[in-house]
Protein backbone atom coordinates (compact mmCIF):
# COMPACT_ATOMS: atom_id res chain seq x y z
CA UNK A 1 0.00 0.00 0.00
CA UNK A 2 1.52 3.57 -0.99
CA UNK A 3 1.15 6.68 1.55
CA UNK A 4 1.13 9.88 -0.49
CA UNK A 5 3.47 12.44 1.14
CA UNK A 6 0.73 14.84 2.24
CA UNK A 7 -0.96 11.71 4.02
CA UNK A 8 2.47 11.72 6.11
CA UNK A 9 3.17 15.33 6.34
CA UNK A 10 -1.09 15.30 8.13
CA UNK A 11 -0.55 12.26 10.59
CA UNK A 12 2.73 14.03 11.65
CA UNK A 13 0.69 17.19 12.88
CA UNK A 14 -2.06 15.42 14.13
CA UNK A 15 0.55 13.63 16.67
CA UNK A 16 2.36 17.50 17.38
CA UNK A 17 -0.95 18.99 18.28
CA UNK A 18 -2.32 16.06 20.25
CA UNK A 19 1.26 16.00 22.28
CA UNK A 20 0.50 18.13 25.46
CA UNK A 21 3.06 17.40 27.79
CA UNK A 22 5.69 19.87 28.33
CA UNK A 23 9.95 19.15 27.56
CA UNK A 24 12.22 19.39 30.62
CA UNK A 25 15.80 20.70 29.82
CA UNK A 26 18.40 20.16 32.35
CA UNK A 27 21.63 19.96 32.66
CA UNK A 28 23.16 16.82 34.57
CA UNK A 29 26.16 16.09 35.52
CA UNK A 30 27.99 13.30 37.85
CA UNK A 31 30.40 13.49 40.76
CA UNK A 32 33.70 11.74 39.57
CA UNK A 33 35.50 12.85 43.30
CA UNK A 34 34.04 14.30 46.71
CA UNK A 35 35.82 14.84 49.98
CA UNK A 36 36.67 17.38 52.28
CA UNK A 37 33.60 19.48 51.47
CA UNK A 38 34.55 19.75 47.96
CA UNK A 39 32.99 17.82 44.99
CA UNK A 40 34.40 17.86 41.05
CA UNK A 41 31.50 17.00 38.60
CA UNK A 42 31.92 15.78 34.95
CA UNK A 43 29.26 16.65 32.34
CA UNK A 44 27.76 20.20 33.57
CA UNK A 45 29.10 21.92 30.44
CA UNK A 46 27.35 25.07 31.10
CA UNK A 47 27.41 25.82 34.47
CA UNK A 48 28.12 29.09 35.93
CA UNK A 49 30.71 30.54 38.44
CA UNK A 50 28.32 31.17 41.55
CA UNK A 51 25.42 28.74 40.15
CA UNK A 52 24.07 26.66 42.59
CA UNK A 53 23.62 22.68 42.14
CA UNK A 54 21.71 19.85 43.58
CA UNK A 55 23.40 16.68 44.29
CA UNK A 56 20.60 13.47 43.94
CA UNK A 57 22.08 11.55 46.94
CA UNK A 58 21.18 7.97 48.58
CA UNK A 59 19.61 10.16 50.99
CA UNK A 60 17.63 13.08 49.72
CA UNK A 61 19.63 15.92 48.05
CA UNK A 62 22.38 17.87 49.33
CA UNK A 63 23.31 21.72 47.98
CA UNK A 64 26.46 22.62 46.53
CA UNK A 65 27.83 25.61 44.38
CA UNK A 66 30.24 26.09 41.66
CA UNK A 67 33.28 27.58 42.75
CA UNK A 68 36.08 26.17 39.73
CA UNK A 69 35.00 26.22 35.64
CA UNK A 70 37.86 23.76 34.86
CA UNK A 71 38.62 21.92 31.34
CA UNK A 72 36.63 18.86 31.82
CA UNK A 73 35.16 19.26 35.47
CA UNK A 74 33.41 21.85 37.88
CA UNK A 75 34.73 22.44 41.28
CA UNK A 76 32.23 22.93 43.64
CA UNK A 77 31.27 23.28 47.48
CA UNK A 78 28.78 21.46 49.43
CA UNK A 79 26.68 23.25 52.32
CA UNK A 80 24.20 20.64 53.20
CA UNK A 81 24.42 17.38 53.57
CA UNK A 82 28.13 16.95 52.32
CA UNK A 83 28.32 13.30 53.83
CA UNK A 84 25.75 12.09 52.14
CA UNK A 85 27.15 12.38 48.41
CA UNK A 86 29.13 9.76 46.57
CA UNK A 87 31.09 9.43 43.77
CA UNK A 88 28.50 8.68 40.98
CA UNK A 89 25.61 10.78 42.46
CA UNK A 90 23.71 12.87 39.54
CA UNK A 91 24.02 16.45 39.56
CA UNK A 92 21.81 19.05 37.95
CA UNK A 93 22.35 22.81 37.37
CA UNK A 94 19.69 24.32 39.02
CA UNK A 95 20.26 27.86 36.78
CA UNK A 96 19.86 29.89 40.27
CA UNK A 97 22.75 32.31 42.31
CA UNK A 98 22.85 31.21 45.96
CA UNK A 99 20.31 33.44 48.09
CA UNK A 100 19.34 33.27 51.48
CA UNK A 101 15.97 34.56 53.51
CA UNK A 102 15.41 37.43 55.02
CA UNK A 103 12.78 39.87 56.90
CA UNK A 104 11.59 40.69 59.85
CA UNK A 105 10.85 36.96 61.15
CA UNK A 106 14.65 36.79 61.15
CA UNK A 107 14.74 39.14 64.25
CA UNK A 108 15.57 37.73 67.61
CA UNK A 109 16.44 34.30 66.01
CA UNK A 110 20.11 32.32 65.72
CA UNK A 111 20.25 31.01 62.20
CA UNK A 112 22.48 29.08 60.17
CA UNK A 113 24.28 30.70 56.99
CA UNK A 114 21.38 29.13 54.63
CA UNK A 115 18.77 30.94 57.28
CA UNK A 116 17.73 27.57 58.59
CA UNK A 117 17.09 27.98 62.26
CA UNK A 118 19.53 26.87 65.00
CA UNK A 119 18.09 27.58 68.28
CA UNK A 120 15.40 25.05 68.57
CA UNK A 121 12.38 27.53 67.50
CA UNK A 122 9.69 27.26 65.04
CA UNK A 123 10.42 27.91 61.00
CA UNK A 124 11.09 31.05 59.98
CA UNK A 125 8.53 32.73 57.60
CA UNK A 126 10.80 35.04 55.63
CA UNK A 127 9.27 37.91 53.89
CA UNK A 128 11.82 37.27 50.76
CA UNK A 129 15.30 36.45 49.38
CA UNK A 130 18.23 38.35 48.55
CA UNK A 131 21.38 37.37 46.67
CA UNK A 132 24.00 36.32 48.79
CA UNK A 133 26.72 38.10 46.74
CA UNK A 134 26.08 41.18 45.12
CA UNK A 135 27.67 44.15 43.79
CA UNK A 136 28.01 47.01 46.22
CA UNK A 137 25.94 50.36 45.61
CA UNK A 138 27.99 52.64 43.54
CA UNK A 139 29.07 56.25 44.55
CA UNK A 140 25.84 57.99 43.20
CA UNK A 141 23.80 55.74 45.05
CA UNK A 142 25.50 56.84 48.32
CA UNK A 143 26.49 60.60 50.86
CA UNK A 144 28.74 61.22 52.79
CA UNK A 145 28.93 59.40 56.45
CA UNK A 146 27.71 62.13 58.75
CA UNK A 147 24.87 60.64 61.21
CA UNK A 148 26.72 58.96 64.71
CA UNK A 149 26.49 55.34 65.69
CA UNK A 150 26.68 55.66 69.32
CA UNK A 151 28.57 52.70 70.70
CA UNK A 152 28.27 53.68 74.36
CA UNK A 153 31.96 53.25 74.88
CA UNK A 154 33.38 56.57 76.15
CA UNK A 155 36.66 56.33 74.58
CA UNK A 156 35.62 55.34 71.59
CA UNK A 157 32.54 58.24 71.24
CA UNK A 158 35.18 60.58 71.92
CA UNK A 159 38.35 59.10 70.37
CA UNK A 160 37.01 57.03 67.45
CA UNK A 161 33.75 58.44 66.58
CA UNK A 162 32.02 55.83 64.06
CA UNK A 163 29.35 57.10 61.49
CA UNK A 164 26.26 55.28 60.54
CA UNK A 165 27.66 53.60 56.56
CA UNK A 166 31.28 53.46 58.36
CA UNK A 167 33.65 50.58 58.08
CA UNK A 168 35.20 50.63 61.52
CA UNK A 169 37.65 47.61 62.01
CA UNK A 170 37.88 46.16 65.46
CA UNK A 171 41.76 44.62 65.30
CA UNK A 172 44.00 42.84 68.45
CA UNK A 173 45.30 39.82 70.08
CA UNK A 174 42.63 37.35 71.25
CA UNK A 175 41.47 37.86 74.67
CA UNK A 176 41.52 41.62 74.86
CA UNK A 177 37.92 42.52 74.29
CA UNK A 178 37.19 42.99 71.04
CA UNK A 179 33.74 41.16 70.72
CA UNK A 180 32.88 42.60 73.94
CA UNK A 181 33.65 46.34 72.29
CA UNK A 182 30.90 45.33 69.26
CA UNK A 183 27.99 43.61 71.75
CA UNK A 184 28.94 46.57 73.79
CA UNK A 185 27.69 48.46 70.68
CA UNK A 186 25.35 46.02 69.95
CA UNK A 187 23.56 47.00 73.22
CA UNK A 188 23.71 50.40 73.45
CA UNK A 189 21.16 50.51 69.93
CA UNK A 190 18.53 49.68 72.39
CA UNK A 191 18.00 53.52 73.57
CA UNK A 192 16.67 53.91 69.37
CA UNK A 193 14.54 50.45 69.37
CA UNK A 194 11.37 51.62 68.11
CA UNK A 195 11.84 54.76 66.62
CA UNK A 196 12.56 56.52 63.45
CA UNK A 197 16.29 55.93 64.01
CA UNK A 198 16.25 51.94 64.62
CA UNK A 199 19.45 49.91 64.24
CA UNK A 200 18.99 46.18 63.27
CA UNK A 201 22.02 44.75 64.43
CA UNK A 202 23.17 41.42 63.19
CA UNK A 203 25.66 39.40 65.20
CA UNK A 204 27.75 36.90 62.41
CA UNK A 205 30.01 34.34 64.45
CA UNK A 206 32.77 32.28 62.08
CA UNK A 207 34.99 29.62 63.52
CA UNK A 208 33.91 30.44 67.33
CA UNK A 209 33.06 27.67 69.77
CA UNK A 210 29.89 26.88 70.27
CA UNK A 211 29.68 27.89 73.99
CA UNK A 212 31.05 31.25 72.84
CA UNK A 213 28.32 32.15 70.51
CA UNK A 214 25.67 30.76 73.15
CA UNK A 215 26.73 32.88 75.76
CA UNK A 216 26.88 35.74 73.33
CA UNK A 217 23.31 34.97 72.60
CA UNK A 218 22.64 35.19 76.34
CA UNK A 219 24.38 38.33 77.36
CA UNK A 220 22.05 39.71 74.23
CA UNK A 221 19.20 38.36 75.52
CA UNK A 222 19.92 39.25 79.10
CA UNK A 223 20.01 42.59 78.33
CA UNK A 224 17.29 43.22 76.05
CA UNK A 225 19.05 43.45 72.58
CA UNK A 226 17.68 40.09 71.19
CA UNK A 227 14.69 41.83 70.19
CA UNK A 228 16.65 43.90 67.19
CA UNK A 229 19.36 41.51 66.98
CA UNK A 230 20.06 38.35 64.02
CA UNK A 231 22.94 35.70 65.41
CA UNK A 232 24.58 34.12 62.11
CA UNK A 233 26.46 31.36 63.59
CA UNK A 234 29.06 28.91 61.49
CA UNK A 235 31.24 28.01 64.53
CA UNK A 236 34.27 26.00 64.40
CA UNK A 237 32.41 22.37 63.79
CA UNK A 238 30.65 24.06 60.89
CA UNK A 239 32.41 22.71 57.36
CA UNK A 240 34.47 25.65 55.24
CA UNK A 241 31.84 26.23 53.21
CA UNK A 242 29.61 27.60 55.43
CA UNK A 243 32.01 29.61 57.22
CA UNK A 244 33.16 31.43 53.87
CA UNK A 245 29.73 32.34 53.27
CA UNK A 246 28.34 33.35 56.60
CA UNK A 247 29.58 37.13 56.42
CA UNK A 248 27.76 37.34 53.22
CA UNK A 249 24.29 35.76 54.39
CA UNK A 250 24.85 38.15 57.53
CA UNK A 251 25.34 41.33 55.06
CA UNK A 252 22.16 40.56 52.91
CA UNK A 253 19.82 39.97 55.54
CA UNK A 254 21.00 43.66 56.70
CA UNK A 255 20.49 45.17 53.24
CA UNK A 256 17.19 43.92 53.24
CA UNK A 257 16.47 46.49 56.25
CA UNK A 258 18.67 49.32 54.72
CA UNK A 259 16.66 49.25 51.75
CA UNK A 260 13.48 49.51 53.50
CA UNK A 261 14.03 53.42 54.05
CA UNK A 262 13.19 53.84 49.96
CA UNK A 263 9.80 52.36 50.70
CA UNK A 264 9.55 54.66 53.66
CA UNK A 265 9.41 51.78 56.04
CA UNK A 266 11.23 51.36 59.47
CA UNK A 267 13.65 49.89 60.46
CA UNK A 268 16.65 51.78 57.82
CA UNK A 269 19.76 51.16 59.99
CA UNK A 270 21.70 48.26 60.11
CA UNK A 271 24.72 47.43 62.13
CA UNK A 272 26.82 44.32 60.99
CA UNK A 273 29.48 42.69 63.48
CA UNK A 274 31.78 40.30 61.67
CA UNK A 275 33.20 38.33 64.40
CA UNK A 276 35.99 37.58 62.78
CA UNK A 277 37.11 37.44 59.78
CA UNK A 278 40.37 36.17 60.27
CA UNK A 279 38.86 32.64 60.56
CA UNK A 280 36.82 33.43 57.45
CA UNK A 281 40.08 33.81 56.01
CA UNK A 282 41.42 30.85 56.78
CA UNK A 283 37.90 28.90 55.65
CA UNK A 284 38.20 30.47 52.26
CA UNK A 285 42.17 29.38 52.11
CA UNK A 286 41.16 25.60 53.04
CA UNK A 287 38.46 25.59 49.94
CA UNK A 288 41.12 27.35 47.67
CA UNK A 289 43.82 25.00 48.56
CA UNK A 290 41.34 21.50 47.87
CA UNK A 291 39.95 22.84 44.84
CA UNK A 292 43.71 23.63 44.02
CA UNK A 293 43.98 26.91 43.26
CA UNK A 294 47.93 28.24 43.33
CA UNK A 295 48.35 29.43 46.91
CA UNK A 296 50.32 33.03 47.02
CA UNK A 297 51.78 34.48 50.46
CA UNK A 298 51.35 32.69 54.07
CA UNK A 299 49.04 29.92 51.58
CA UNK A 300 46.21 32.31 50.94
CA UNK A 301 44.85 32.88 47.60
CA UNK A 302 45.85 35.60 45.65
CA UNK A 303 42.27 36.69 45.34
CA UNK A 304 41.80 36.83 49.51
CA UNK A 305 42.05 40.47 49.05
CA UNK A 306 38.87 40.55 46.93
CA UNK A 307 37.14 38.03 49.25
CA UNK A 308 36.86 41.02 51.89
CA UNK A 309 36.83 44.36 50.03
CA UNK A 310 33.47 42.48 48.10
CA UNK A 311 32.03 42.32 51.41
CA UNK A 312 33.23 45.89 53.27
CA UNK A 313 32.15 47.48 50.20
CA UNK A 314 28.52 46.81 50.67
CA UNK A 315 28.77 48.78 54.08
CA UNK A 316 27.10 52.03 52.54
CA UNK A 317 25.06 55.21 53.66
CA UNK A 318 22.26 55.32 50.75
CA UNK A 319 21.63 58.86 49.16
CA UNK A 320 18.42 60.23 50.57
CA UNK A 321 16.79 59.53 47.05
CA UNK A 322 17.72 55.81 48.08
CA UNK A 323 16.10 56.35 51.46
CA UNK A 324 18.61 57.52 53.51
CA UNK A 325 19.24 53.99 55.27
CA UNK A 326 22.74 52.74 56.21
CA UNK A 327 24.91 49.40 56.83
CA UNK A 328 27.63 49.76 59.27
CA UNK A 329 30.37 47.00 59.46
CA UNK A 330 32.56 45.96 62.30
CA UNK A 331 34.95 43.31 61.01
CA UNK A 332 37.05 41.97 63.85
CA UNK A 333 40.02 40.55 62.90
CA UNK A 334 42.54 39.08 65.16
CA UNK A 335 46.16 39.64 64.88
CA UNK A 336 49.31 37.11 66.57
CA UNK A 337 51.50 38.98 69.12
CA UNK A 338 50.26 42.82 67.77
CA UNK A 339 51.52 41.54 64.63
CA UNK A 340 49.26 44.48 62.48
CA UNK A 341 51.43 44.13 59.50
CA UNK A 342 50.41 40.18 58.89
CA UNK A 343 48.90 40.00 55.90
CA UNK A 344 44.99 39.66 56.63
CA UNK A 345 44.96 42.48 59.04
CA UNK A 346 47.01 45.05 56.51
CA UNK A 347 44.26 43.95 53.84
CA UNK A 348 41.63 44.77 56.05
CA UNK A 349 43.07 47.96 57.69
CA UNK A 350 43.60 49.30 53.60
CA UNK A 351 39.59 48.48 53.30
CA UNK A 352 38.10 49.99 56.55
CA UNK A 353 37.48 53.59 57.47
CA UNK A 354 39.75 53.33 60.40
CA UNK A 355 40.11 51.16 63.33
CA UNK A 356 40.07 50.32 67.07
CA UNK A 357 43.39 48.58 68.36
CA UNK A 358 43.16 46.45 71.28
CA UNK A 359 46.38 46.22 73.05
CA UNK A 360 47.37 42.96 75.33
CA UNK A 361 49.34 45.54 78.00
CA UNK A 362 46.92 48.28 78.61
CA UNK A 363 44.33 44.75 78.93
CA UNK A 364 46.77 43.32 81.89
CA UNK A 365 46.79 46.39 83.38
CA UNK A 366 43.07 46.66 84.24
CA UNK A 367 42.64 49.69 81.45
CA UNK A 368 38.98 48.31 80.07
CA UNK A 369 38.21 48.68 76.96
CA UNK A 370 41.91 48.51 76.35
CA UNK A 371 41.75 50.66 73.51
CA UNK A 372 44.87 52.49 72.24
CA UNK A 373 44.16 55.73 70.68
CA UNK A 374 47.55 56.24 69.73
CA UNK A 375 47.21 53.95 67.07
CA UNK A 376 43.23 53.82 66.38
CA UNK A 377 41.69 55.86 64.25
CA UNK A 378 38.33 57.34 62.62
CA UNK A 379 38.90 58.48 58.98
CA UNK A 380 35.19 59.83 59.42
CA UNK A 381 36.26 62.05 62.45
CA UNK A 382 33.87 64.85 63.97
CA UNK A 383 31.52 64.09 61.01
CA UNK A 384 30.16 61.33 63.04
CA UNK A 385 29.99 63.39 66.79
CA UNK A 386 27.44 65.41 68.11
CA UNK A 387 28.38 69.08 68.92
CA UNK A 388 28.56 68.47 72.29
CA UNK A 389 30.97 66.07 71.99
CA UNK A 390 32.96 67.42 69.22
CA UNK A 391 32.84 70.82 72.15
CA UNK A 392 34.43 68.88 74.98
CA UNK A 393 36.48 66.08 73.50
CA UNK A 394 38.51 67.99 71.08
CA UNK A 395 41.85 67.94 72.53
CA UNK A 396 41.27 64.50 74.32
CA UNK A 397 43.08 62.68 71.67
CA UNK A 398 46.15 64.75 71.69
CA UNK A 399 46.07 65.19 76.06
CA UNK A 400 46.38 61.19 76.46
CA UNK A 401 49.16 60.93 73.77
CA UNK A 402 51.19 63.85 75.32
CA UNK A 403 50.74 61.98 79.14
CA UNK A 404 51.68 58.79 77.51
CA UNK A 405 55.05 60.17 76.35
CA UNK A 406 55.01 61.69 79.81
CA UNK A 407 54.18 58.81 81.64
CA UNK A 408 57.60 57.08 79.97
CA UNK A 409 59.24 60.06 80.74
CA UNK A 410 58.43 60.20 84.84
CA UNK A 411 59.18 56.43 84.96
CA UNK A 412 62.99 57.30 84.54
CA UNK A 413 63.00 59.28 87.60
CA UNK A 414 63.78 62.37 86.09
CA UNK A 415 62.13 65.51 89.09
CA UNK A 416 59.21 67.43 87.04
CA UNK A 417 58.03 71.10 86.60
CA UNK A 418 54.59 72.14 88.32
CA UNK A 419 53.17 72.01 85.07
CA UNK A 420 54.22 68.71 83.44
CA UNK A 421 53.14 67.36 87.22
CA UNK A 422 49.54 68.89 86.53
CA UNK A 423 49.50 66.82 83.24
CA UNK A 424 50.60 63.56 84.34
CA UNK A 425 47.55 64.07 87.24
CA UNK A 426 45.33 64.83 84.89
CA UNK A 427 46.25 62.55 82.18
CA UNK A 428 45.80 59.37 85.00
CA UNK A 429 42.24 61.04 85.60
CA UNK A 430 41.28 61.18 82.27
CA UNK A 431 42.60 57.30 81.63
CA UNK A 432 40.70 56.67 84.88
CA UNK A 433 37.56 58.17 83.58
CA UNK A 434 37.58 56.47 80.27
CA UNK A 435 37.59 53.42 81.64
CA UNK A 436 34.00 51.52 81.71
CA UNK A 437 32.22 48.15 83.01
CA UNK A 438 31.84 45.54 80.43
CA UNK A 439 28.36 45.59 78.61
CA UNK A 440 26.99 49.07 80.39
CA UNK A 441 27.35 51.43 77.86
CA UNK A 442 26.52 55.23 77.76
CA UNK A 443 24.04 57.35 76.62
CA UNK A 444 25.93 60.10 74.81
CA UNK A 445 25.13 63.00 76.97
CA UNK A 446 26.14 61.65 80.18
CA UNK A 447 29.25 60.89 78.35
CA UNK A 448 29.70 64.57 77.27
CA UNK A 449 28.95 65.28 81.34
CA UNK A 450 31.43 62.67 82.30
CA UNK A 451 34.64 64.29 79.96
CA UNK A 452 33.89 67.88 80.49
CA UNK A 453 34.21 67.38 84.12
CA UNK A 454 37.53 65.70 83.44
CA UNK A 455 38.82 68.06 80.57
CA UNK A 456 37.67 71.20 82.73
CA UNK A 457 39.73 70.20 85.59
CA UNK A 458 37.32 69.25 88.38
CA UNK A 459 38.82 65.66 88.52
CA UNK A 460 42.31 67.11 89.01
CA UNK A 461 42.51 66.90 92.74
CA UNK A 462 39.75 64.30 93.15
CA UNK A 463 41.94 61.00 94.40
CA UNK A 464 42.53 58.47 91.75
CA UNK A 465 40.74 55.87 93.29
CA UNK A 466 37.53 57.88 93.77
CA UNK A 467 37.23 58.98 90.07
CA UNK A 468 34.81 56.81 88.94
CA UNK A 469 32.39 57.11 91.74
CA UNK A 470 32.54 60.49 91.58
CA UNK A 471 31.38 60.10 87.87
CA UNK A 472 28.82 58.25 88.71
CA UNK A 473 27.30 60.32 92.09
CA UNK A 474 27.91 63.50 89.35
CA UNK A 475 25.42 61.82 86.69
CA UNK A 476 23.08 60.79 89.06
CA UNK A 477 22.95 64.22 90.72
CA UNK A 478 22.83 65.19 86.65
CA UNK A 479 19.74 63.29 86.25
CA UNK A 480 18.10 64.18 89.60
CA UNK A 481 17.93 67.80 90.93
CA UNK A 482 19.76 69.27 87.69
CA UNK A 483 17.57 67.30 85.22
CA UNK A 484 15.97 70.29 83.91
CA UNK A 485 19.74 71.94 82.76
CA UNK A 486 20.19 67.80 81.68
CA UNK A 487 17.40 67.83 79.40
CA UNK A 488 18.80 71.60 78.29
CA UNK A 489 21.68 69.46 76.54
CA UNK A 490 19.96 66.67 75.36
CA UNK A 491 17.93 69.27 73.41
CA UNK A 492 20.66 71.64 72.09
CA UNK A 493 22.77 68.88 71.52
CA UNK A 494 25.65 71.91 72.44
CA UNK A 495 27.07 73.37 75.63
CA UNK A 496 27.06 76.49 73.35
CA UNK A 497 25.57 79.04 75.98
CA UNK A 498 25.40 76.52 79.11
CA UNK A 499 29.42 75.84 79.53
CA UNK A 500 28.93 78.34 82.54
CA UNK A 501 25.59 76.48 84.18
CA UNK A 502 27.36 73.33 83.86
CA UNK A 503 30.64 74.47 85.64
CA UNK A 504 28.40 76.17 88.51
CA UNK A 505 26.67 72.56 88.51
CA UNK A 506 29.62 70.41 88.83
CA UNK A 507 31.30 72.96 91.21
CA UNK A 508 28.06 73.06 93.50
CA UNK A 509 28.23 69.37 93.21
CA UNK A 510 31.73 68.87 93.98
CA UNK A 511 31.33 71.23 97.02
CA UNK A 512 28.79 68.77 99.04
CA UNK A 513 30.73 65.39 97.43
CA UNK A 514 32.51 63.12 99.83
CA UNK A 515 34.45 59.87 98.52
CA UNK A 516 33.00 56.72 100.06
Amino acid sequence: MKIRTDEITTIIKQEIEQFSGELEISQVGRVVEVGDGIARVYGLGSAMAGEMLEFKTEHGSAMGQVMNLETDTVGAVLYSNANAVREGDEVRATGRLLDVPVGSALLGRVVDPLGNPLDGGPPIAADGTRKLDIVAPGIAARQPVKEPLQFGIKAVDSMIPVGRGQRELVIGDRKTGKTAVCIDCIISQKQYWGTPEAVVCIYVAVGQKDSTVAGVVETLRKNGAMDYTIVVAANSSTPAPMQYIAPYAGCAMGEYFMWQGKEGKTPKHVLCVYDDLSKQAVAYRQLSLLLRRPPGREAYPGDVFYLHSRLLERATKLSNENGGGSLTALPIIETQEGDVSAYIPTNVISITDGQIYLQPELFSAGVRPAINVGISVSRVGGNAQIKAMKEVAGSLRLDLAQYRELEAFAQVGTELDAASQRQLDRGARMVELLKQGQYTPFEVIDQCISIFAGTRGFLDDVPLASVRAFESDLLDYMRGPKAALRAKLDEKRSFKGIEEEFAAAVREFKANWRPA
